[in-house]
């Protein structure tokens, strides 16, 4: 369910569907509006917002119903995903399935779910309007930790369902490899985001060069480069590349412990042609979310062999 979450952001992303809902309301705002009136409240108060002024202020009502619903399904998905998790837990609790120790765990979790949906609101709530600077999109920051966020729960929630597979025993240093591809992907994702944020994947999209130049002159033009789109889609052009070759390079090193592990390099392979198509399409939604897909699949794959080589090390360098 966190899969089809992310992806739905992405469509949501994509459509520039997330500020379309104006107000956080976690309960009634599982209906969406079922009335003319509703509707009509609905839209003038998206009528309020910089991205309509600015971008959309030709937008009809049958146009807002159509960005309306990617926002309120992927929040919708959220509060399923709440209770998917919360009352299977319940009933285990209650049947003493699970001790009181693994219940504070899974609370744990839960609760990082919850600030998940408050990161969600903030992220929305910096593209309404009423700061220093009028955005006619969310924080790419914003964004960022969102989708980190919502990685980062994926993670755990795998990592804990494969914790009973049978381990391998490898030297450390292979372990530490396969970390340091980890690490390799997770930034790389966080700077998807914040390219994705700063609409930058349709700008410059010639590859491998920037306007003639491998490194264009507008780069480092501004004082922070975390709002230069330029900047940012270049080194996000060059961590894909790099994370492929940090992840190809183990899996070469583990092929003969485990050989399951070439469907890793395959994907990794696979996931940088969708970014370079990604770019070469100036990011056309049906390409952009199968290349988050496949971030995602990079990720589970990943975890998947770390799982199970983490054991006790050998001593062997």
């Amino acid at each position: 369910m966190i899969f089809a979450m992310a992806l739905l952001g992405a469509i949501t992303r994509l459509t520039e569907s997330g500020l379309s809902i104006t107000r956080w309301d976690p309960v009634t705002g599982v209906l969406p509006p079922l009335s003319i009136e509703a509707w009509g409240q609905a839209f003038a108060a998206y009528q309020t917002t910089p991205q309509f002024r600015l971008l959309q202020s030709g937008m009809d009502l049958e146009g807002f119903k159509q960005i309306y619903f990617w926002e309120w399904l992927h929040r919708l998905w959220g509060r399923l995903i709440s209770l998917a998790f919360a009352l299977p837990l319940l009933v285990f609790w209650l049947r003493r399935v699970i001790d009181g120790r693994q219940a504070l765990k899974f609370l744990a979790v839960f609760a990082l779910g919850g600030a998940q949906g408050l990161i969600g609101w903030v992220m929305v709530e910096s593209g309404l309007g009423g700061g220093l600077v009028e955005r006619t999109s969310v924080s790419p920051i914003r964004l960022a930790l969102h989708l980190g966020v919502a990685m980062l729960l994926y993670a755990i929630l795998l990592w804990m369902a494969l914790g009973g597979r049978q381990r391998t025993m490898v030297k450390t240093s292979l372990l530490w490899h396969g970390w340091a591809a980890l690490a390799c992907l997770v930034v790389t994702m966080t700077w998807g985001a914040l390219t994705a944020g700063l609409q930058a994947g349709t700008i410059d999209n010639t590859w491998p060069l920037m306007e003639g130049d491998f490194l264009p002159g507008n780069a480092m033009m501004w004082l922070d480069p975390f709002a230069n789109p330029v900047f940012v889609q270049f080194l996000h052009r060059w961590l894909g590349p790099f994370t492929m070759a940090v992840i190809l390079a183990w899996v070469w090193r583990c092929y003969r412990v485990r050989p399951a592990v070439l469907w890793l390099g395959a994907i990794a392979l696979a996931q940088v042609g969708l970014g370079l198509a990604t770019l070469l399409s100036h990011a056309a939604i049906v390409i952009a979310v199968v290349h988050q897909a496949g971030a995602i699949l990079l990720l589970t794959l990943l975890l998947y062999n770390l799982r199970s080589l983490c054991a006790r090390p050998t001593g062997h360098r």
